[in-house]
């Protein structure tokens, strides 16, 4: 009972996350499952991008009424992103990707996007139409990240959002509300690639799908009205604040199952929902 409560609660929050943000869905998942549940990423990583794609596709409706999506920036980063997808989630599907260089590989790229969104750039967010590059060659850029954003999501089993939305805004110049609808539509997409890729059904952790996409559309609710009246500076330092958070818990993770391999492996009760 206290896990399926452990669920419910961080389900609720992620679902908020991706409600406002757009992102933050796996970011937080991932260390739920891990450190919360106690899964083998070998199982985290497919019921994350599961749960994921359930909770962006739930979220990606209002953005769409709102018309907060922009098409051009979604196919020039989403495009190679699902390439990327295939490709990350088919080195993991070979072991060629060991558990801890998964996490470490999370923990980095979060502090990375958290440190491109913090940085204050002159004219961000102002007058410039949606999906307007901020400079020559903007659109390589995007398209070179979108890459990275699928090998992540593929890697780490993340719906790519920590990743989408910095990219967005420091690259396609795009500010935060439309961003976040944007990345919830390549969330989505991203992650049922990268799914297949991973070619492993998480047959073990999926009692805890149940808890998870209920808390989910509850914190979907809140978030969905509450976005709108967020400004973009909140928006900004909120998701810099929650990437930090969650790429120091998934590196602590990281380290500790490096030095303590049998880490990786709980006892299959961990996961019982009668628990």
């Amino acid at each position: 009972m206290t896990l399926l409560l452990l669920m419910a609660g961080g389900g609720a929050l992620i679902g908020f996350l991706l409600a406002v943000l757009g992102a933050g869905g796996s970011i937080l998942l991932l260390p739920l499952l891990i450190s919360g549940a106690g899964l083998p990423t070998r199982e985290a990583v497919p019921l994350s991008l599961l749960a994921v794609t359930l909770l962006a596709v739930a979220n990606a409706g209002p953005y769409l009424r709102r018309r907060q999506v922009a098409p051009r920036p979604a196919l020039i980063l989403g495009v190679p992103a699902l390439a990327g997808s295939w490709i990350g989630g088919s080195l993991v599907k070979q072991g060629l990707v060991p558990e801890p260089v998964q996490l470490a590989v999370f923990a980095a790229a979060a502090l990375v996007a958290a440190w491109l969104l913090s940085r204050r750039r002159p004219g961000a967010g102002g007058g410039r139409p949606a999906g307007a590059s901020r400079r020559p060659g903007g659109a390589l850029a995007l398209a070179g990240q979108g890459v990275l954003v699928g090998l992540l999501t593929g890697i780490a089993g993340v719906g790519g959002g920590f990743a989408i939305v910095p990219a967005l805004v420091l690259l396609a110049g795009l500010p935060m509300p439309l961003a976040s609808g944007t990345s919830l539509v390549l969330i989505a997409t991203n992650s049922l690639v990268a799914l297949g890729a991973l070619g492993h059904w998480p047959a073990a952790g999926l009692p805890l799908l149940g808890p998870l996409i209920g808390g989910g559309l509850v914190g979907a609710v809140g978030g969905q009205a509450l976005a709108p009246h967020l400004s973009d500076r909140h928006l900004r330092q909120g998701f810099a604040a929650l990437l930090v958070g969650s790429a120091l818990l998934t590196g602590a993770e990281a380290v500790q199952r490096q030095r303590s391999p049998s880490a990786a492996s709980p006892p299959t009760h961990a996961v019982s929902p009668q628990r």
